[in-house]
């Protein structure tokens, strides 16, 4: 993610104390394991886990909520979690090349697909020349809001920037759009104040938003890289309860859960 200077500290300094600190259950194999996660569709999906399916893998968890991106991987980090369960692969590694902090993938839970919506429009067409879009300002959340933007010929960003993006690459803009950066948890209260915003599944479905239905567009499921997954540290990746906990994470009942809760806002892998 883009981190703008304040959080640059925060980050370097959870990784700093972070490193060589082992507790919780890397000390502990007795210890419920503490994974921190967004509260939509995150923390429903692993409460469910938690309430039903844990028990028969001798699994303890603790559910641990954040309402932001950062705090969930620097807890990762200084040991206050034993994994998290909120953001994708190409979030992980920005973060990972940003940070110099060490975290391992485990494996793709569910894909939230990302929604442009408005309160004052019905169709992307009816934006006016001018309008005022809204896209988050994290560099992966921010690309891939142009990306949409672009795959629904808003705007065309300049060759090779695609995975990168950022307004600044923006080469063709025929409306004549005025971009908006905000955090990814702004976005949906943007709403009121913009013609549009770009938001994230999760944040959608939080603030009432059905993706399915209210969004003018949305992400395509197929080939989506942007899969929500567990993530943990690297003492941690072998770890048979974090291997159960995937297994649970991906198990049919939780798709089915998944299928039967969200309506097609989420979609598990």
């Amino acid at each position: 993610m883009r981190i703008r200077a304040a959080l640059v500290a925060v980050l370097l300094t959870a990784v700093g104390c972070g490193s060589g600190q082992t507790g919780g259950a890397a000390s502990d194999p007795n210890a419920a394991l503490k994974v921190g996660v967004s509260p939509v569709p995150h923390a429903q999906v692993l409460k469910y886990v938690a309430e039903n399916l844990a028990a028969e893998k001798g699994l303890k968890i603790e559910v641990v909520e954040f309402t932001d991106y950062v705090q969930p991987n620097t807890a990762l980090v200084d040991g206050s979690l034993d994994a998290n369960y909120f953001q994708t692969v190409p979030y992980l590694e920005t973060f990972k090349a940003e940070s110099g902090a060490t975290l391992e993938w485990i494996g793709p839970v569910h894909l939230e697909p990302l929604g442009v919506y408005s309160n004052k429009h019905k169709k992307l067409t009816d934006l006016p020349s001018g309008a005022k879009v809204a896209v988050a300002n994290d560099a992966t959340n921010e690309a891939r809001g142009l990306r949409l933007l672009q795959e629904n010929g808003l705007i065309k960003l300049k060759a090779g920037a695609e995975q990168t993006a950022t307004i600044r690459d923006i080469a063709e803009n025929p409306k004549n759009l005025e971009f908006v950066e905000l955090e990814a948890a702004q976005l949906p209260r943007s709403l009121e104040d913009t013609d549009a915003a770009v938001v994230n599944g999760n944040y959608a479905i939080d603030a009432g938003l059905k993706p399915s239905s209210d969004a003018l567009a949305l992400e395509k499921a197929e080939g989506n890289p942007n899969a929500n997954g567990l993530v943990t540290r690297a003492e941690l990746k072998d770890d048979k309860r974090i291997k159960d906990l995937l297994a649970l994470l991906q198990s049919p009942q939780v798709k089915d859960y998944i299928k039967t809760t969200f309506l097609g806002s989420v979609l598990a892998v």
